[in-house]
């Protein structure tokens, strides 16, 4: 089973080369959408350099089958670094890109990711977002980058699911651990 997770975790990880980020959030060295992704139902727009965050955390959800690996912006990485996640400071964006999970052709005791099906993305401002427990929430589907929900109402579902954490800054994602290097081989 280790192995079967390892091999997921390095397939996800080595997929992540792809794009995100919202202009309020200094660190995120956000590019112009310039419209080419419509904006989510609630006003936020898709952050386009998420391919360059780094990865935060993996989760397998077998109820769907599927696969996700969590990024995180410069903010997000370093409050997992710095262990202040709880509650996460404001500026984090925290990227959950999911796929469907499959077996891996080479490899038929591993699984690996298949088809896309979403992204989707917590921003952290808790002033801005104190309505839903200092949150932003976006969701783009399939490969098209949809906007989920018919209106800014959506983001209710998403407090819905995420109170069961509430008491955990409103995240289910676990930072995975990261072994510390030595001094001598830090950058």
């Amino acid at each position: 089973m280790k192995t079967l997770l390892l091999s997921a975790i390095t397939s996800l990880a080595v997929m992540v080369s792809f794009t995100p980020a919202n202009p309020a959030f200094a660190d995120s060295d956000t590019e112009a959408n310039s419209g080419l992704i419509k904006d989510a139902p609630n006003g936020i727009s898709f952050p386009v350099d998420y391919r360059n965050w780094r990865v935060i955390s993996v989760s397998h959800r077998t109820d769907h089958q599927s696969m996700r690996v969590i990024l995180g912006n410069d903010t997000a990485f370093n409050a997992v670094m710095d262990g202040q996640t709880n509650p996460w400071p404001d500026g984090s964006i925290l990227g959950k890109v999911v796929w469907k999970e499959g077996p891996e052709p080479k490899w038929a005791a591993a699984i690996a990711p298949q088809q896309f099906i979403h992204a989707e993305f917590m921003f952290k401002d808790a002033s801005e977002w104190a309505k839903t427990g200092g949150w932003g929430y976006a969701r783009w589907v399939g490969e098209e980058l949809k906007p989920y929900g018919a209106n800014s109402n959506f983001v209710q579902e998403c407090v819905a699911c995420h109170t069961p954490v509430k008491d955990n800054d409103w995240v289910y994602t676990i930072p995975a651990h990261f072994p510390k290097l030595p001094a001598s081989l830090k950058e």
